[in-house]
């Protein structure tokens, strides 16, 4: 019998989506400061001939930006039922804390959530094919390293979520991956429209990777709301993130470190461009699930950690983009 849609959807875990939904809207609204009509006037730099000027009209594509937001979302998905099939088989989640999971809970079998992964993955490479060909055929690699790494987190003979590297690849796929992939679908929909070939233009690598940190760091702190959570239960099943390898206090402190580095990179970033402090009027929301993080509840106590980090990814997230957003135009 095939589990209602309602036991689907839980399973897709949507506290964890925003790590999906965030960096492609920051991302989007970075790649939108260098969108539109770029007016060049040629300049010569340590010999080598570069176009620098003003962009007027700025442009969005919310075709691409949809786009993009599909391959993360169904990514994500995708990562959260191989995770739930692979956890499942290994008895990790046999004594689960934390929300119902698929196979550990016996609502779905290996087989079912296997084929629900492949198709969240599937309309990842079809959604990834259209951005591909309306943007650069460069993605299709990108996006299959994306869903390898996603598969791979639980998934294989040596999944790296086990082995305490999860908070680094997150960073990197939903953070510099994502964001900067998002603002560049962006900004090659104007440069497509000008022959600019006698000239190397300068795209904005530093800025938009650097838009990439704190929601790289926001995704991290995420995971780590997870994983003390899991802490008991995975020492147990000998899954050892690196919250079983840092210990209880040592994880959370871990966790209240991520947010003082994301509150640093937000600094950083508005240096470069945009209104990036405005980021931290979130700050209010990160007292709760710090005082979470350096109590000594645990198991089932956490729970709160998980959506309330998900709350301030959501807000500081918004806030970045807002914070681009004003930028004026030019």
């Amino acid at each position: 019998m095939s589990p209602s849609s309602r036991v689907w959807l839980e399973g897709a875990r949507p506290r964890t989506l925003p790590a999906a939904v965030v960096p492609v809207v920051v991302g989007s609204s970075a790649g939108y400061l260098w969108s539109g009509r770029f007016v060049p006037t040629p300049v010569v730099l340590h010999g080598r001939t570069v176009l620098i000027g003003p962009i007027e009209h700025h442009q969005l594509s919310l075709v691409n930006a949809f786009l993009a937001l599909i391959v993360a979302l169904s990514i994500q998905v995708g990562t959260n039922y191989v995770n739930d099939y692979a956890d499942g088989q290994r008895g990790t989640d046999d004594d689960r804390v934390g929300p119902g999971r698929l196979v550990g809970g016996k609502l779905a079998t290996v087989q079912q959530v296997k084929i629900a992964a492949a198709i969240a993955f599937g309309v990842a490479g079809f959604a990834g094919l259209i951005l591909a060909a309306r943007v650069t055929w460069w993605f299709i690699p990108l996006g299959g390293l994306c869903v390898l790494a996603g598969w791979a987190y639980t998934g294989g003979p040596k999944p790296y979520g086990y082995l305490g590297f999860g908070e680094l690849f997150v960073f990197l796929f939903f953070g510099l991956v994502a964001t900067a992939g998002s603002a560049y679908v962006q900004h090659a929909q104007f440069i497509a429209e000008f022959d600019y070939k006698p000239y190397n233009y300068a795209y904005p690598w530093t800025f938009v990777l650097w838009a990439g940190v704190p929601v790289g760091l926001l995704a991290c702190a995420l995971l780590q709301a997870n994983n003390l959570r899991d802490i008991e239960t995975d020492t147990f099943s000998g899954k050892k993130t690196l919250a079983v390898r840092l210990g209880r206090q040592g994880a959370g402190q871990l966790y209240v470190g991520t947010l003082m580095a994301i509150a640093l990179s937000i600094g950083v970033l508005q240096h470069y461009r945009g209104w990036s402090l405005i980021a931290l009027a979130a700050l209010p929301l990160s007292f709760y699930p710090t005082r979470l993080a350096l109590s000594e509840r645990s198991g089932r106590r956490l729970l709160p950690l998980l959506s309330a980090t998900s709350r301030l990814q959501l807000a500081v997230g918004g806030l970045l983009a807002v914070g681009f957003l004003l930028v004026r135009p030019g």
